[in-house]
């Protein structure tokens, strides 16, 4: 999708981190901008903020009726969204997949993967009626890698943004609509303390062993990822590839147990 001036992005988790990256670039590149996000400190904090007209509105992603109204206050400003971005969520906890209960597993569910559903059903919705526009879902890293200890929950919701993007790409191809799954890494955000603000408890550190040797990107850096990406309409949008090699490993774990099976399968 080319990007042009006047266009009209709708970015959840934006008034922070990847999501304020993603407005900064696409602000560079004239776009209108609609700040979205749940906390109202941030939101503003970054109003004025920006080199193109942006609104900024506060979102709950869990509440179809609260995406709705920001929809509508969006589109009286800006117009019909051209490229939407859901990136609003809550980072992990810490605790091994047997100590996470179904209400704390529910709760990061609830933000990482049924926000991001809401925004499809409703800005999403009314893109495909106009068959045009890009849709960018953030995933993780820890989506597509092999289990790391700590992170079941978080790994767990953003494997399924993953599934659920990729399946979504295959429905809106014929509509003129891209979309892509961003999958960053380490990114610096305040994501630690707005899981905290939302009721999230960060019970203990991961294993350094996991995320120490990973770079930390600047938010401008993944926001012009995500920009080119969305011009060439790529599947999927990686910001580091230093966690490569473990991504490879799993798949040639899958081959290895594809191989075996086969091996021993032996048709009539």
């Amino acid at each position: 999708m080319e990007l042009k001036q006047g266009q009209h992005a709708f970015i959840t988790g934006a008034a922070s981190g990847i999501g304020y990256g993603i407005a900064q670039a696409l602000a560079k590149r004239g776009i209108n901008i609609t700040i979205a996000d749940i906390d109202q400190e941030s939101l503003d904090a970054v109003e004025g903020t920006l080199s193109s007209p942006h609104l900024c509105v506060r979102l709950d992603v869990r509440d179809e009726g609260s995406w709705r109204k920001c929809q509508m206050l969006a589109e009286e400003s800006f117009g019909p969204v051209d490229i939407l971005i859901n990136n609003a969520g809550i980072g992990f906890d810490g605790r091994d997949v047997v100590d996470t209960s179904a209400q704390s597993l529910s709760e990061v569910v609830a933000i990482n993967l049924v926000g991001v559903q809401n925004g499809l059903t409703t800005v999403g919705a009314s893109m495909r009626e106009r068959g045009t526009g890009h849709i960018v879902n953030t995933a993780s890293v820890m989506g597509v890698l092999p289990g790391v200890p700590g992170m079941g929950a978080y790994s767990a919701s953003k494997a399924a943004v993953v599934a659920l993007t990729e399946a979504l790409r295959g429905e809106l191809a014929a509509q003129g609509i891209g979309v892509s799954v961003l999958c960053p890494g380490l990114v610096t955000s305040r994501l630690r303390e707005n899981t905290i603000k939302l009721g999230g408890v960060v019970a203990q550190t991961v294993d350094e062993r996991y995320v120490s040797k990973c770079p930390e990107m600047a938010p401008v850096t993944a926001g012009e990822i995500v920009a080119q990406g969305i011009t060439d309409n790529l599947p999927y949008l990686l910001t580091h590839g230093h966690y490569l090699p473990a991504v490879q490993g799993r798949a040639d774990a899958l081959s290895a147990s594809a191989n075996a099976a086969e091996s021993m399968f032996r048709p009539e």
